[in-house]
């Protein structure tokens, strides 16, 4: 059975490097839902956070793949209930539509808010799981959506062995 799966890839920060984990994945044909990219609480050492459904047997072959890579640090992997995870997403609109009361409404409801009014359109932001961003921008189609973007999810894990003490293990 297929899982969603949450990969936190731990790398030095080297040309090429993002181009060469998800070469691994390409050769299994899997397809990523989503990737972000970040400073860890680690100076120096980034962050990529991958999303993708696929079968354990398949994520653990990969995970290895990717860990014998020369600049990788370490690789975790994780299902969802073991993460905390977010996205955000925008929503372009245009700003005649702020006199109707329907839209404050549908923001509102949506825990969403404006981020800038601009005299021709409105932006607005919701944070949330995929789900919920959605379901805002179903909500808002009506009204005409100019643009929307979404950013891949944001995770951190719920067990809580950090990847400090993770690589104070490795210095022994």
């Amino acid at each position: 059975m297929e899982t969603t799966f949450t990969v936190s890839v731990f790398t030095e920060n080297s040309i090429g490097i993002l181009n060469r984990i998800t070469i691994i994945f390409t050769r299994r044909h899997l397809n990523i839902d989503s990737i972000t990219a970040s400073e860890s609480e680690v100076k120096g050492v980034f962050r990529y956070t991958i999303v993708l459904r696929t079968h354990r047997e398949q994520i653990d072959k990969v995970v290895g793949q990717i860990e014998k890579l020369i600049d990788v640090i370490k690789v975790f992997v994780h299902e969802d209930q073991e993460v905390v995870h977010q996205e955000i997403a925008l929503y372009k609109i245009r700003n005649g539509l702020l006199s109707n009361g329907d839209v404050e409404k549908v923001i509102r409801e949506n825990y969403a808010r404006i981020l800038t009014v601009d005299p021709q359109f409105m932006v607005i932001e919701k944070t949330g799981h995929v789900a919920e961003t959605q379901q805002l921008f179903e909500k808002l189609k009506p009204y005409g959506i100019l643009e929307f973007a979404r950013s891949g999810r944001v995770a951190i894990t719920k067990p809580m062995k950090e990847l400090s003490t993770y690589l104070k293990e490795l210095e022994h």
